[in-house]
């Protein structure tokens, strides 16, 4: 009985951990303007974003600069 207990819960941790990464919505968006600590962005698909929604930005990676 208790190992079906433990199971259960480690099943049910699992779904609802996996299900968390559903929500995570990826948007392009580029910045155009800053100033001080506001960043002024333009997104393709805004409408996956609400206001004061907390967001997670990550800079574009830039290639290496080959020399000669």
């Amino acid at each position: 009985m208790n190992k079906k207990v433990v199971s259960l819960a480690v099943a049910l941790v699992f779904a609802l951990g996996a299900a968390g990464f559903g929500y995570a919505a990826k948007v392009d968006c580029e910045v155009v303007t800053v100033d001080g600590d506001k960043v002024t962005m333009t997104c393709k698909d805004g409408a996956k974003l609400a206001p004061g929604e907390k967001v997670k930005v990550a800079s574009a990676k830039k290639g290496a600069v080959e020399g000669c």
